[in-house]
């Protein structure tokens, strides 16, 4: 008998829609150039089923015995992948060794395809939805993954928080730009729209730090094994204050079944000394980019995208009103 999680909302509840490429998919003479590189030929791929990239995700069993997990996108799927896979091979070619990630083995740039070959880890992702001692751990991890990046090692050079303001603009945008979808979506947004895009205009000042953040934190981004927790994927990392990461996480999970997310972020050690409308600013600010982006079409490639949204951003207003906001 098959389980909810294998129902139609299996996408959304499970963080994932990217139409994946598979190891044979691959053209010929790239599939020739990963083996070159490896050093020995392929002879079994199997796909990772979570995340939303159109791309090749898969661990990759060689001839001589030996594993690696290999990303592999071209522009076809959609314009935006290569360059997203770009920025992780520099970001993740200079993560720490200390800090809990896969080491970056190589990469490879044809001007159109971008491999990534990664260490591959024996572990799982986590149970879905999820189960206590599995979101306890995660969770203490994440403070260790903060401690690991703070401050921001002086060989990696990324920007601020700030580079999200755009994105961190969708409660003002809708009120420059009403959409009628709005109420539909949540009926007590659309009667709070200007108090929201208010609260949005603080989240950067909010937000500052010195802690290198991973700023894309879900299920689909962890691995489990036997004695750690490893943050994986990391196009999407910034600079900001060691809480941020904890915050924008917890809607994914709230959504996924971890429990409410304003007890979760208050028995956390990374949230002990965050001021609480600083908190606030940036879950609002998360709000209206989860609902904005929802009511837009599903870009190239990710087709399930938008309801996964959508269920962050019912979550992240839910947390708003238990805030009393």
């Amino acid at each position: 008998m098959a389980s909810e999680q294998d129902g139609p909302h299996a996408e959304t509840l499970h963080g994932r829609g990217g139409n994946r490429l598979l190891w044979p998919d691959l053209p010929d003479g790239l599939r020739a150039e990963i083996e070159s590189r490896l050093g020995s030929p392929v002879v079994a791929a199997a796909s990772k089923a979570g995340g939303f990239s159109p791309g090749l995700a898969s661990v990759l069993r060689l001839a001589d015995g030996s594993q690696v997990f290999a990303k592999a996108v071209s522009s076809a799927p959609n314009p935006i992948s290569p360059s997203m896979h770009r920025r992780e091979a520099t970001i993740a070619g200079r993560l720490p060794a200390s800090a809990p990630v896969p080491r970056l083995l190589w990469s490879h740039d044809d001007g159109d395809w971008v491999v990534l070959v990664f260490e591959a880890l024996t572990g799982v992702p986590p149970t879905l939805p999820w189960v206590p001692a599995e979101r306890d751990r995660v969770l203490a991890a994440l403070t260790d993954l903060g401690a690991a990046l703070t401050p921001v090692p002086p060989e990696l050079d990324l920007p601020p928080v700030d580079v999200l303001d755009e994105d961190f603009s969708g409660w003002r945008g809708l009120l420059d730009r009403p959409d009628p979808r709005l109420a539909e979506v949540d009926p007590w947004a659309a009667g709070r729209l200007a108090d929201l895009a208010v609260w949005e205009t603080r989240w950067q000042a909010a937000a500052q730090g010195d802690t290198l953040l991973h700023g894309d934190l879900r299920a689909d981004n962890l691995l489990l094994t036997e004695d750690r927790v490893y943050f994986v994927d990391w196009p999407a990392a910034l600079v900001g204050a060691a809480w941020v990461d904890l915050v924008l996480m917890l809607p994914s999970m709230a959504m996924q079944g971890a429990g409410d997310p304003e007890e979760l972020l208050a028995g956390h050690p990374l949230a002990r000394d965050a001021d609480k409308d600083a908190v606030t600013a940036v879950i609002a600010g998360l709000a209206g980019y989860f609902v904005s982006r929802s009511l837009q079409p599903p870009p190239p490639g990710i087709p399930t995208v938008r309801a996964f949204q959508r269920a962050q951003g019912l979550a992240c207003l839910h947390w708003l009103r238990r805030r009393g906001l």
